[in-house]
Protein backbone atom coordinates (compact mmCIF):
# COMPACT_ATOMS: atom_id res chain seq x y z
CA UNK A 1 0.00 0.00 0.00
CA UNK A 2 1.15 3.55 -0.66
CA UNK A 3 1.51 6.13 2.07
CA UNK A 4 -0.38 8.62 -0.10
CA UNK A 5 -3.34 6.23 -0.40
CA UNK A 6 -3.53 4.97 3.19
CA UNK A 7 -5.42 6.77 5.94
CA UNK A 8 -2.82 6.88 8.70
CA UNK A 9 -3.86 8.77 11.82
CA UNK A 10 -0.43 9.07 13.41
CA UNK A 11 0.41 12.26 15.28
CA UNK A 12 3.25 13.76 17.22
CA UNK A 13 1.39 14.22 20.51
CA UNK A 14 -1.54 12.45 22.17
CA UNK A 15 -4.43 14.62 23.35
CA UNK A 16 -4.97 12.43 26.38
CA UNK A 17 -4.26 12.24 30.08
CA UNK A 18 -4.45 8.45 29.97
CA UNK A 19 -1.56 6.07 30.60
CA UNK A 20 1.53 6.06 28.41
CA UNK A 21 0.21 2.91 26.70
CA UNK A 22 -3.04 4.58 25.67
CA UNK A 23 -1.22 7.72 24.58
CA UNK A 24 1.08 5.66 22.38
CA UNK A 25 -1.88 3.84 20.82
CA UNK A 26 -3.34 7.25 20.00
CA UNK A 27 -0.07 8.68 18.65
CA UNK A 28 0.39 5.57 16.50
CA UNK A 29 -3.07 6.25 15.11
CA UNK A 30 -4.51 2.89 16.14
CA UNK A 31 -7.47 4.27 18.07
CA UNK A 32 -9.52 7.45 18.46
CA UNK A 33 -11.70 8.21 21.43
CA UNK A 34 -15.39 8.93 20.86
CA UNK A 35 -16.17 9.70 24.48
CA UNK A 36 -15.73 8.19 27.91
CA UNK A 37 -15.30 4.44 27.46
CA UNK A 38 -15.76 4.51 23.68
CA UNK A 39 -12.93 3.99 21.18
CA UNK A 40 -12.85 3.57 17.43
CA UNK A 41 -10.18 1.56 15.64
CA UNK A 42 -8.62 3.26 12.61
CA UNK A 43 -7.62 1.31 9.47
CA UNK A 44 -4.16 0.54 10.87
CA UNK A 45 -5.62 -0.29 14.30
CA UNK A 46 -8.19 -2.58 12.72
CA UNK A 47 -5.44 -4.38 10.83
CA UNK A 48 -3.73 -5.09 14.15
CA UNK A 49 -6.99 -6.22 15.72
CA UNK A 50 -7.81 -8.57 12.83
CA UNK A 51 -4.34 -10.12 13.06
CA UNK A 52 -4.89 -10.80 16.77
CA UNK A 53 -8.33 -12.27 16.06
CA UNK A 54 -6.85 -14.56 13.41
CA UNK A 55 -4.43 -16.07 15.93
CA UNK A 56 -7.17 -16.53 18.51
CA UNK A 57 -9.63 -18.16 16.09
CA UNK A 58 -6.93 -20.37 14.56
CA UNK A 59 -6.30 -21.96 17.95
CA UNK A 60 -10.02 -22.33 18.66
CA UNK A 61 -10.56 -24.00 15.28
CA UNK A 62 -7.59 -26.25 15.97
CA UNK A 63 -9.37 -27.83 18.96
CA UNK A 64 -12.69 -28.21 17.16
CA UNK A 65 -14.37 -24.86 17.83
CA UNK A 66 -17.20 -23.79 15.52
CA UNK A 67 -17.91 -20.12 14.85
CA UNK A 68 -21.37 -18.64 15.43
CA UNK A 69 -22.77 -15.12 15.54
CA UNK A 70 -25.35 -14.31 18.21
CA UNK A 71 -27.40 -11.10 18.31
CA UNK A 72 -26.24 -8.32 20.60
CA UNK A 73 -29.83 -7.23 21.11
CA UNK A 74 -31.79 -9.64 23.30
CA UNK A 75 -35.22 -9.65 24.88
CA UNK A 76 -35.79 -9.79 28.61
CA UNK A 77 -37.43 -13.26 28.98
CA UNK A 78 -34.32 -15.46 28.52
CA UNK A 79 -32.42 -13.28 30.99
CA UNK A 80 -35.28 -13.57 33.48
CA UNK A 81 -35.14 -17.34 33.07
CA UNK A 82 -31.46 -17.37 34.00
CA UNK A 83 -32.02 -14.93 36.85
CA UNK A 84 -29.54 -12.40 35.53
CA UNK A 85 -31.90 -9.66 34.31
CA UNK A 86 -31.04 -6.52 36.22
CA UNK A 87 -28.47 -8.46 38.22
CA UNK A 88 -25.37 -8.22 36.04
CA UNK A 89 -23.35 -6.16 38.52
CA UNK A 90 -25.37 -3.08 37.47
CA UNK A 91 -23.49 -3.13 34.16
CA UNK A 92 -26.22 -4.26 31.75
CA UNK A 93 -27.56 -1.71 29.24
CA UNK A 94 -31.36 -2.11 29.25
CA UNK A 95 -34.05 -0.21 27.39
CA UNK A 96 -37.59 -0.42 26.05
CA UNK A 97 -38.27 -0.71 22.31
CA UNK A 98 -41.05 1.02 20.40
CA UNK A 99 -43.44 -1.84 21.18
CA UNK A 100 -42.91 -1.50 24.91
CA UNK A 101 -40.78 -4.64 25.17
CA UNK A 102 -37.77 -4.60 27.42
CA UNK A 103 -34.43 -5.46 25.82
CA UNK A 104 -30.74 -5.39 26.59
CA UNK A 105 -27.35 -5.21 24.93
CA UNK A 106 -25.86 -8.56 25.86
CA UNK A 107 -22.90 -8.25 28.23
CA UNK A 108 -22.22 -11.98 27.71
CA UNK A 109 -23.95 -14.80 25.83
CA UNK A 110 -24.52 -17.77 28.12
CA UNK A 111 -28.28 -17.28 27.76
CA UNK A 112 -27.93 -16.77 24.02
CA UNK A 113 -25.95 -19.96 23.45
CA UNK A 114 -28.55 -22.00 25.36
CA UNK A 115 -31.30 -20.46 23.23
CA UNK A 116 -29.32 -21.22 20.06
CA UNK A 117 -29.02 -24.96 20.73
CA UNK A 118 -32.34 -25.50 22.53
CA UNK A 119 -34.35 -28.01 20.50
CA UNK A 120 -31.34 -28.83 18.30
CA UNK A 121 -29.12 -30.54 20.86
CA UNK A 122 -31.37 -33.35 22.08
CA UNK A 123 -29.13 -36.32 22.87
CA UNK A 124 -25.82 -37.05 24.54
CA UNK A 125 -24.71 -38.11 21.07
CA UNK A 126 -24.97 -34.47 19.95
CA UNK A 127 -22.36 -33.49 22.53
CA UNK A 128 -19.75 -32.27 23.28
CA UNK A 129 -19.69 -29.15 21.16
CA UNK A 130 -17.60 -25.96 21.37
CA UNK A 131 -19.13 -22.80 19.89
CA UNK A 132 -17.43 -19.42 19.73
CA UNK A 133 -17.82 -15.93 18.33
CA UNK A 134 -15.81 -12.73 18.09
CA UNK A 135 -17.81 -9.56 18.41
CA UNK A 136 -18.84 -6.53 20.42
CA UNK A 137 -19.91 -6.67 24.03
CA UNK A 138 -21.49 -3.82 26.00
CA UNK A 139 -21.19 -3.19 29.72
CA UNK A 140 -21.93 0.00 31.63
CA UNK A 141 -18.54 -0.16 33.33
CA UNK A 142 -16.67 2.74 34.91
CA UNK A 143 -14.25 3.70 32.08
CA UNK A 144 -10.57 3.84 32.95
CA UNK A 145 -7.18 2.81 31.64
CA UNK A 146 -8.07 3.26 27.98
CA UNK A 147 -8.89 -0.05 26.31
CA UNK A 148 -8.89 -1.95 29.61
CA UNK A 149 -12.20 -0.62 30.93
CA UNK A 150 -14.65 0.46 28.25
CA UNK A 151 -18.40 0.42 27.68
CA UNK A 152 -18.05 -1.29 24.30
CA UNK A 153 -15.29 -3.78 23.51
CA UNK A 154 -14.39 -6.73 21.30
CA UNK A 155 -14.41 -10.15 22.92
CA UNK A 156 -13.89 -13.73 21.83
CA UNK A 157 -16.41 -15.70 23.84
CA UNK A 158 -16.75 -19.47 23.59
CA UNK A 159 -19.11 -21.98 25.17
CA UNK A 160 -18.79 -25.73 25.49
CA UNK A 161 -21.74 -28.04 26.12
CA UNK A 162 -21.50 -31.54 27.61
CA UNK A 163 -23.53 -34.50 28.77
CA UNK A 164 -21.24 -35.26 31.72
CA UNK A 165 -18.92 -33.61 34.22
CA UNK A 166 -16.01 -35.67 32.88
CA UNK A 167 -16.53 -34.28 29.39
CA UNK A 168 -16.65 -30.72 30.75
CA UNK A 169 -13.40 -31.30 32.64
CA UNK A 170 -11.69 -32.61 29.51
CA UNK A 171 -12.78 -29.72 27.28
CA UNK A 172 -12.08 -27.13 29.94
CA UNK A 173 -8.45 -28.29 29.95
CA UNK A 174 -8.43 -28.35 26.16
CA UNK A 175 -9.54 -24.72 25.93
CA UNK A 176 -7.22 -23.73 28.77
CA UNK A 177 -4.28 -25.21 26.85
CA UNK A 178 -5.37 -23.36 23.70
CA UNK A 179 -5.29 -20.11 25.68
CA UNK A 180 -1.73 -20.82 26.78
CA UNK A 181 -0.75 -21.36 23.12
CA UNK A 182 -2.49 -18.14 22.06
CA UNK A 183 -0.73 -15.98 24.62
CA UNK A 184 2.60 -17.69 23.98
CA UNK A 185 2.27 -17.02 20.24
CA UNK A 186 1.55 -13.39 21.00
CA UNK A 187 4.67 -13.15 23.13
CA UNK A 188 2.71 -12.08 26.21
CA UNK A 189 4.12 -12.61 29.69
CA UNK A 190 1.23 -13.96 31.76
CA UNK A 191 0.20 -16.11 34.72
CA UNK A 192 -2.93 -18.07 35.63
CA UNK A 193 -4.84 -17.47 38.87
CA UNK A 194 -7.90 -18.97 40.55
CA UNK A 195 -10.82 -16.56 40.37
CA UNK A 196 -14.34 -15.89 41.61
CA UNK A 197 -17.15 -16.88 39.22
CA UNK A 198 -19.15 -13.88 40.45
CA UNK A 199 -22.21 -13.06 38.32
CA UNK A 200 -21.35 -15.82 35.82
CA UNK A 201 -22.16 -18.55 38.33
CA UNK A 202 -20.84 -22.09 38.30
CA UNK A 203 -18.25 -23.91 40.34
CA UNK A 204 -14.80 -22.49 39.63
CA UNK A 205 -12.82 -20.41 37.16
CA UNK A 206 -9.34 -19.16 36.31
CA UNK A 207 -8.04 -15.83 35.06
CA UNK A 208 -5.18 -15.34 32.62
CA UNK A 209 -3.35 -12.24 33.80
CA UNK A 210 -0.74 -10.38 31.76
CA UNK A 211 1.97 -8.73 33.83
CA UNK A 212 2.02 -4.95 33.48
CA UNK A 213 3.54 -1.83 35.01
CA UNK A 214 0.07 -0.30 35.05
CA UNK A 215 -2.80 -2.76 35.21
CA UNK A 216 -6.24 -3.37 36.66
CA UNK A 217 -5.53 -6.03 39.29
CA UNK A 218 -2.94 -6.67 41.99
CA UNK A 219 -1.22 -9.99 41.38
CA UNK A 220 1.42 -12.21 42.95
CA UNK A 221 3.25 -14.53 40.59
CA UNK A 222 5.99 -17.11 40.42
CA UNK A 223 9.44 -16.13 39.16
CA UNK A 224 10.33 -19.73 38.27
CA UNK A 225 10.95 -20.69 34.65
CA UNK A 226 7.83 -21.91 32.84
CA UNK A 227 5.69 -21.76 36.00
CA UNK A 228 2.38 -19.96 35.37
CA UNK A 229 1.20 -19.73 38.98
CA UNK A 230 -0.52 -16.50 39.88
CA UNK A 231 -2.68 -15.27 42.73
CA UNK A 232 -5.04 -12.29 43.15
CA UNK A 233 -7.33 -11.10 45.91
CA UNK A 234 -10.00 -13.41 44.43
CA UNK A 235 -7.82 -16.51 44.50
CA UNK A 236 -7.95 -19.32 47.03
CA UNK A 237 -4.40 -18.39 48.07
CA UNK A 238 -5.38 -14.84 49.09
CA UNK A 239 -2.95 -14.77 51.99
CA UNK A 240 0.07 -15.53 49.80
CA UNK A 241 2.56 -12.67 49.40
CA UNK A 242 5.69 -11.59 47.59
CA UNK A 243 8.83 -13.52 48.57
CA UNK A 244 6.74 -16.52 49.68
CA UNK A 245 7.44 -19.86 48.01
CA UNK A 246 5.34 -20.83 45.00
CA UNK A 247 2.88 -23.60 45.96
CA UNK A 248 3.34 -25.16 42.53
CA UNK A 249 7.12 -25.26 42.04
CA UNK A 250 8.73 -23.79 45.17
CA UNK A 251 10.38 -20.82 43.47
CA UNK A 252 10.05 -17.33 44.94
CA UNK A 253 6.98 -15.21 44.36
CA UNK A 254 6.95 -11.52 43.49
CA UNK A 255 4.13 -8.96 43.29
CA UNK A 256 2.90 -6.19 41.02
CA UNK A 257 0.04 -5.32 38.71
CA UNK A 258 -1.61 -7.22 35.92
CA UNK A 259 -4.25 -7.10 33.18
CA UNK A 260 -6.94 -9.76 32.93
CA UNK A 261 -6.78 -10.91 29.29
CA UNK A 262 -8.72 -14.16 29.52
CA UNK A 263 -11.12 -16.01 31.79
CA UNK A 264 -12.30 -19.63 31.72
CA UNK A 265 -15.31 -20.88 33.70
CA UNK A 266 -16.78 -24.21 34.65
CA UNK A 267 -20.44 -23.29 34.74
CA UNK A 268 -21.80 -26.76 35.34
CA UNK A 269 -25.61 -26.82 35.05
CA UNK A 270 -26.07 -23.20 36.17
CA UNK A 271 -27.84 -22.16 32.94
CA UNK A 272 -29.28 -25.45 31.73
CA UNK A 273 -31.10 -25.90 35.05
CA UNK A 274 -32.61 -22.43 35.05
CA UNK A 275 -33.50 -22.28 31.36
CA UNK A 276 -34.30 -25.98 30.94
CA UNK A 277 -31.69 -27.40 28.58
CA UNK A 278 -31.61 -31.20 28.89
CA UNK A 279 -30.52 -34.10 26.69
CA UNK A 280 -31.37 -37.77 26.52
CA UNK A 281 -28.78 -40.14 27.97
CA UNK A 282 -27.68 -43.63 26.92
CA UNK A 283 -29.82 -45.24 29.63
CA UNK A 284 -32.99 -43.50 28.35
CA UNK A 285 -33.13 -40.86 31.08
CA UNK A 286 -32.40 -37.15 30.74
CA UNK A 287 -29.67 -34.98 32.16
CA UNK A 288 -29.02 -31.26 32.39
CA UNK A 289 -26.35 -30.03 29.95
CA UNK A 290 -23.05 -29.00 31.57
CA UNK A 291 -21.46 -25.85 30.24
CA UNK A 292 -18.12 -24.09 30.13
CA UNK A 293 -17.61 -20.44 29.25
CA UNK A 294 -14.35 -18.99 27.93
CA UNK A 295 -13.54 -15.35 27.18
CA UNK A 296 -10.62 -13.39 25.73
CA UNK A 297 -10.57 -9.60 25.59
CA UNK A 298 -9.28 -8.76 22.10
CA UNK A 299 -8.88 -5.03 22.73
CA UNK A 300 -7.14 -5.79 26.01
CA UNK A 301 -4.66 -7.97 24.15
CA UNK A 302 -3.72 -5.03 21.93
CA UNK A 303 -3.29 -2.80 24.98
CA UNK A 304 -1.18 -5.53 26.63
CA UNK A 305 1.06 -5.99 23.59
CA UNK A 306 1.81 -2.27 23.56
CA UNK A 307 2.27 -2.20 27.34
CA UNK A 308 4.75 -5.09 27.37
CA UNK A 309 6.69 -4.50 24.16
CA UNK A 310 6.70 -0.83 23.15
CA UNK A 311 9.85 1.28 23.41
CA UNK A 312 10.70 4.97 23.25
CA UNK A 313 10.27 4.98 19.45
CA UNK A 314 6.78 3.47 19.36
CA UNK A 315 4.96 0.18 19.09
CA UNK A 316 6.70 -3.17 18.74
CA UNK A 317 4.82 -6.32 17.74
CA UNK A 318 5.59 -10.04 17.63
CA UNK A 319 7.20 -10.91 14.31
CA UNK A 320 7.45 -14.66 13.74
CA UNK A 321 6.01 -17.24 11.40
CA UNK A 322 3.23 -17.96 13.91
CA UNK A 323 2.43 -14.40 15.00
CA UNK A 324 2.26 -11.42 12.64
CA UNK A 325 0.50 -8.56 14.38
CA UNK A 326 1.89 -5.30 12.97
CA UNK A 327 -0.37 -3.29 10.65
CA UNK A 328 2.29 -3.69 7.94
CA UNK A 329 5.13 -6.19 7.76
CA UNK A 330 7.56 -4.08 5.72
CA UNK A 331 8.07 -0.38 5.04
CA UNK A 332 9.90 0.79 1.92
CA UNK A 333 11.68 4.04 2.71
CA UNK A 334 13.49 5.91 -0.08
CA UNK A 335 15.78 8.80 0.78
CA UNK A 336 13.97 10.78 -1.92
CA UNK A 337 10.92 9.67 -3.86
CA UNK A 338 12.23 10.63 -7.26
CA UNK A 339 14.47 9.35 -10.05
CA UNK A 340 16.13 5.95 -9.63
CA UNK A 341 15.07 5.70 -5.98
CA UNK A 342 11.43 6.17 -6.95
CA UNK A 343 11.65 3.60 -9.76
CA UNK A 344 13.28 0.99 -7.52
CA UNK A 345 10.88 1.66 -4.64
CA UNK A 346 7.91 1.23 -6.97
CA UNK A 347 9.32 -2.00 -8.39
CA UNK A 348 9.94 -3.42 -4.91
CA UNK A 349 6.41 -2.48 -3.94
CA UNK A 350 5.05 -4.35 -6.97
CA UNK A 351 7.25 -7.38 -6.31
CA UNK A 352 6.53 -7.71 -2.59
CA UNK A 353 3.11 -8.45 -1.15
CA UNK A 354 1.84 -4.90 -1.41
CA UNK A 355 -1.05 -5.57 0.96
CA UNK A 356 1.37 -5.95 3.86
CA UNK A 357 3.97 -3.44 2.60
CA UNK A 358 3.83 0.30 3.18
CA UNK A 359 5.63 2.39 0.55
CA UNK A 360 6.56 5.86 1.80
CA UNK A 361 5.86 7.73 -1.41
CA UNK A 362 4.76 11.04 0.09
CA UNK A 363 7.29 13.56 -1.21
CA UNK A 364 6.35 16.04 1.52
CA UNK A 365 7.77 13.77 4.24
CA UNK A 366 11.42 14.00 5.24
CA UNK A 367 13.49 10.85 5.58
CA UNK A 368 13.45 11.35 9.35
CA UNK A 369 9.65 11.55 9.39
CA UNK A 370 9.41 8.35 7.36
CA UNK A 371 11.66 6.47 9.77
CA UNK A 372 9.82 7.85 12.80
CA UNK A 373 6.38 6.93 11.45
CA UNK A 374 7.51 3.42 10.54
CA UNK A 375 8.86 2.90 14.07
CA UNK A 376 5.79 4.47 15.66
CA UNK A 377 3.57 1.96 13.86
CA UNK A 378 5.91 -0.85 14.90
CA UNK A 379 6.58 -2.11 11.35
CA UNK A 380 9.06 -5.00 11.86
CA UNK A 381 11.30 -4.41 8.81
CA UNK A 382 12.39 -1.42 6.73
CA UNK A 383 13.83 -1.55 3.23
CA UNK A 384 15.90 1.61 2.95
CA UNK A 385 16.96 3.11 -0.39
CA UNK A 386 19.61 5.79 0.00
CA UNK A 387 23.05 6.80 -1.13
CA UNK A 388 24.44 3.34 -0.41
CA UNK A 389 22.02 1.90 -2.97
CA UNK A 390 23.05 4.44 -5.58
CA UNK A 391 26.68 3.50 -5.09
CA UNK A 392 26.39 -0.31 -4.76
CA UNK A 393 22.89 -1.36 -5.90
CA UNK A 394 22.42 -2.77 -2.39
CA UNK A 395 19.48 -1.87 -0.18
CA UNK A 396 19.57 -1.74 3.60
CA UNK A 397 17.19 -4.01 5.49
CA UNK A 398 16.73 -2.77 9.05
CA UNK A 399 14.65 -4.52 11.70
CA UNK A 400 12.50 -2.71 14.25
CA UNK A 401 15.15 -3.68 16.84
CA UNK A 402 17.90 -1.89 14.89
CA UNK A 403 19.69 -4.83 13.26
CA UNK A 404 20.84 -4.00 9.73
CA UNK A 405 22.14 -5.89 6.70
CA UNK A 406 22.85 -4.93 3.10
CA UNK A 407 21.52 -7.09 0.28
CA UNK A 408 21.40 -6.89 -3.48
CA UNK A 409 18.18 -5.31 -4.67
CA UNK A 410 17.30 -8.44 -6.63
CA UNK A 411 17.29 -10.64 -3.53
CA UNK A 412 15.21 -8.42 -1.23
CA UNK A 413 12.11 -10.60 -1.42
CA UNK A 414 14.01 -13.75 -0.52
CA UNK A 415 16.04 -12.11 2.23
CA UNK A 416 12.98 -10.60 3.93
CA UNK A 417 11.73 -14.15 4.51
CA UNK A 418 14.89 -15.16 6.38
Amino acid sequence: MRRTDVLLCTRREANSRDSETVQLAQRAGLIRQFGSGLYAFTPSGERVRQHVIRIVTTELNRIGGQAVDLPQLQYRPIWEQSGRWGNFEDEMFTFENRDGQQMCLAPSHEEGIVHLVDGIVRSYEDLPVLLYQVGKKHRDDHPRNGLLRTKEFTMKDAYSLHASDESLDTWYERVRSAYVRIFDRLGIEFVVADADNSVMGGANSEEFIALADSGTVDVRWCTGDECLFGSTDESKEQDIAAFDSCPDCGAQLTAGEGIEIGHVFKLGTRYSDSIGLHVDTADETTTAVRMGSYGIGIDRLIHTLIEQHADESGCRWPASETARIAPFEVSIIPLDYEGDLKDTADELHRTLDSGSVLLFDDATQTIGERFAESDLLGIPQKVVLGNHFRETNEVEIETRDGETRFVDVGSVTERLRT
